[in-house]
């Protein structure tokens, strides 16, 4: 009788459900996917230890308008949308590890997918972007 009230309850609910499901990969995605594509997240310890033990290049994702708040010191700026035209500029640093920023570690995560998939092994995401950076009160450059 469980089962019967379950399933009719299902019927009549679809929407909720597929909703409930949509929630679930949304929520579980962004993490799922960095595993698969071998991303990986750092903090500002890491990214500082990165930068000057590893000579480490950061690369800022965040759009030109953006730019005005700050960027991490020497970081290269490659909006989101011309990582992928732009690849030719990063190729010398192809056997450095590369650091990628954006202001919350979204756009990032998806700039190291194709930074990935372009044959570059050392990428790892700022988690919690600049934001985090500001927040820990590390150096920023203005333009």
């Amino acid at each position: 009788m469980a089962i019967e009230w379950n399933m009719e309850f299902l019927q009549h609910n679809l929407y909720l459900v597929a909703i409930a499901v949509a929630a679930f990969f949304m929520l579980v995605w962004p993490t799922l996917s960095r595993k698969i594509y071998g991303i990986k997240e750092v903090g500002v310890l890491e990214t500082t230890q990165l930068i000057n033990h590893h000579d480490a290049v950061v690369v800022d994702v965040r759009e030109e308008r953006e730019l005005a708040e700050g960027r991490l010191p020497g970081a290269k700026h490659i909006p989101l949308g011309q990582i992928g035209s732009r690849l030719g500029e990063l190729e010398k640093f192809k056997q450095r590890p590369l650091v990628v920023v954006c202001r919350s570690g979204a756009r990032s995560a998806s700039a190291c997918k194709t930074l990935r998939k372009n044959g570059f092994e050392q990428v790892y995401n700022l988690g919690g972007g600049i934001s985090a950076w500001r927040q820990a009160n590390m150096p920023m450059e203005k333009k």
